[in-house]
């Protein structure tokens, strides 16, 4: 006979056999319970790899055994009794240093040596409990609502504790109440706030006041209504002190941002984020948000995790900055979506007239290119042909496809901005402006395309009219003609090469036009001493405004220009396959090529496969450039696609319905006119 081996018992049936309940005194035998009881919830081996199923079986646990609830329920008073909750509250999470830079290296000293922890602080409980590098991420892998209902099945809310415990509530609300009103008198704030907000005390200062009228009605032991009437007045306060950070984040796009003020805005809102919850647990009426509370217990969990993550903080505190440089982008892209036929025709004018444009490009490009300079002062040249042209195509108004989906791309992802949208997007809407941007995209690339090469081949056979010498010939116009080939050359990886540039070019297009708002330049200029000597109101007035209005374009023209000019004398001087594609300019340059050869001279399978890979060289800028800038601006704004399953479903049914929209828009159906009917004589 084999001998089967007796399976020990799990922690939770110990603790029910032994049917004892520890002290709530006892901290050293609370806090083993507590790291034993997590240790049954964190996923290991066997049938225990899924969080929330442990979380959820222990609920059933606590439920059914009085034991189990009574030793959990005093293991949590054991620690919050004896321990220090003041700089959990007021500090994990929180940036402390007064700057950006300065936190960033307080973070790097302390991922090198990390700071002494206290026993006595609460802080070191939870480093404790969850002792393993990644817990926060099976914590926060755990649904909400069942966070909720583990607590609330434990009956846990703030006035489970003592007299004791709620003054040292009242000391973190005091500290954070003083850092509030201190930050909200920064002159990154206060110049920003609304005009009749600036000239007497803020919400952020007057909230400070509140909280002394609060701290002294609990030390008189006043009633609950006396309670609950100024807890209610401060509850208006640290909300209408909400209101007026939504405020300046939405000036944003007219006023720019800077990262000290992003910086300082995040931190009063984390600190009144912490204010609430200290005055949900002090304001006597009985009713505790434990959502609230759930969501300080996980953002603590991943706080002293990550606590000295340089990632961590960078995503953290630039991440409203890249939110305002997507917003200025998305403004911009709303230009480029097309909604009536009216619209679309017009994109289609408009790309045609920069399609004539990028011709000439194309042939000053290979004019300079026969002059056979040096690789620095030829890609120099380059680039200034390059960004002239980007910089006459956005004065003239005119379109180059691949500009937009750096711009589109921030649009789109608005749709989805939970800052901006109240509850679940309207994901069908999101289908219908998804239909709007590829048939936009598709109309300024025929736009561009069928200008640019028509127009390139007259204007090399003009060339050859006018000087008797052809661009390219012979074996030169034949490798113009591969270098286009979508398999005889590596054209698609410098595409996807060139769809990275249009989307850095993007975004340093929306950080100059966020910089020139910021800086407040217009009124700067207009100012400027000398300037207002030399140059006349009008004219001065003019200046600015065109300074305010194109700046952040024309920056991002030039370091296009720049990128697409060098990136080729790069792979060279590298002896690296480096170099950009460009479907305008590849367009143009198989115009040239095929002039050059004779169409005569070329092979129809041949001649298809070359326009296969310029239609395919479009395809790669497109998809390259507007998926860095769609995930770009989706992070920015905190959006997890992976709340959206429905969304690829959503979109692929509306194509299958309205294929036509994606490429041609609906014909609009014409508002019936009622006139009124004519009497009869």
């Amino acid at each position: 006979m084999i001998r089967l081996k007796k399976r020990k018992p799990g922690f939770f049936e110990q603790v029910i056999a032994g049917n004892q309940i520890m002290p709530a005194t006892d901290r050293k035998k609370g806090l083993q319970f507590l790291v034993d009881f997590i240790g049954e919830i964190r996923p290991g081996g066997g049938k225990r790899k899924d969080a929330a199923k442990n979380l959820q079986q222990a609920i059933e646990q606590i439920r059914n055994n009085r034991v189990l609830l009574a030793n959990l329920q005093h293991a949590l008073l054991s620690q919050l009794s004896s321990t220090d909750l003041t700089s959990a509250i007021t500090e994990s999470g929180i940036p402390l240093a007064r700057g950006f830079w300065q936190e960033l290296s307080n973070r790097l000293k302390h991922k090198i040596l990390p700071p002494l922890l206290d026993e006595d602080d609460f802080l070191y409980v939870i480093q404790t409990v969850f002792y393993l590098k990644n817990d926060f991420v099976w914590v926060e892998a755990i649904p909400r609502k069942i966070w909720i209902d583990f607590f609330t099945t434990a009956s846990f809310n703030f006035g489970m504790a003592g007299i004791e415990f709620k003054k040292e509530l009242m000391q973190a609300m005091k500290i954070l109440s003083y850092q509030v009103a201190q930050l909200g008198l920064e002159k990154v704030v206060l110049e920003y706030l609304p005009k009749e907000d600036q000239h007497h005390d803020t919400p952020f200062v007057i909230q400070n006041y509140k909280v002394h009228e609060l701290e002294n009605l609990l030390e008189q032991n006043a009633g609950p209504h006396e309670l609950a009437v100024i807890s209610g007045q401060l509850k208006d306060d640290m909300q209408h002190a909400y209101d007026l950070i939504d405020h300046i984040r939405e000036s944003h796009t007219e006023k720019g941002a800077s990262i000290q003020q992003t910086y300082i805005l995040l931190i009063l809102s984390n600190r009144l984020q912490r204010m609430q919850l200290i005055l949900d647990a002090l304001d006597a009426d009985d009713q505790f948000d434990t959502g609230r509370f759930v969501d300080l217990f996980r953002m603590l969990i991943r706080n002293e995790k990550r606590k000295n993550s340089i990632r961590e903080f960078l995503s953290q505190g630039v991440g409203y900055l890249a939110y305002q440089i997507a917003e200025h982008k998305g403004n911009k892209g709303s230009k480029y979506i097309t909604v009536s036929r009216k619209e679309y025709f017009k994109m289609i004018a408009s790309a045609m007239w920069g399609g004539f444009i990028i011709s000439f490009i194309a042939i000053f490009k290979n004019l300079i290119n026969k002059l056979q300079l040096a690789p620095f002062p030829a890609g120099f040249l380059f680039s200034m042909n390059y960004s002239a042209g980007f910089i006459l195509i956005e004065e003239t108004g005119s379109t180059l496809a691949t500009k937009q989906p750096a711009f589109t791309a921030s649009a789109v992802a608005s749709s989805l901005d939970s800052k901006k949208t109240e509850g679940e997007p309207d994901l069908d809407g999101l289908a219908v402006t998804v239909a709007r941007v590829l048939r936009s995209q598709i109309a300024s690339f025929f736009g561009n395309l069928i200008i640019v090469f028509p127009l390139t081949f007259l204007l090399a056979w003009g060339y050859h009219e006018i000087f008797n010498r052809q661009i390219v010939s012979g074996g030169a116009a034949l490798k113009m003609l591969v270098d286009q080939h979508p398999w005889r050359s590596a054209s698609l990886l410098y595409a996807c090469f060139t769809g990275f540039f249009l989307f850095v070019s993007g975004i340093i297009a929306g950080y100059w036009q966020n910089k020139i708002q910021y800086g407040r330049i217009r009124e700067r200029l207009i100012r400027h001493p000398a300037l207002k000597r030399t140059i006349s109101p009008k004219r001065l007035n003019r200046l600015a405004t065109y300074v305010e209005k194109h700046f952040g374009s024309l920056m991002g023209s030039i370091a296009l220009g720049f990128f697409l000019g060098f990136s080729g004398v790069l792979g060279k001087i590298f002896g690296i396959p480096f170099d950009i594609r460009h479907i305008t300019i590849a367009a143009g340059n198989t115009a040239i090529g095929v002039y050059g050869l004779g169409l005569d001279n070329i092979p129809s399978w041949f001649m298809l496969a070359v326009f296969t890979g310029v239609l395919g060289i479009g395809l790669m800028n497109f998809v390259v450039s507007f998926s860095l800038a769609f995930i770009m601006a989706v992070k920015s704004r905190g959006i997890h696609l992976s709340q959206y399953p429905r969304l690829i479903k959503t979109i692929g049914w509306y194509f299958l319905r309205h294929p036509k929209d994606f490429i041609l828009p609906p014909v609009e159906k014409p508002e019936p006119v009622f006139k009124p009917l004519k009497k009869d004589n």
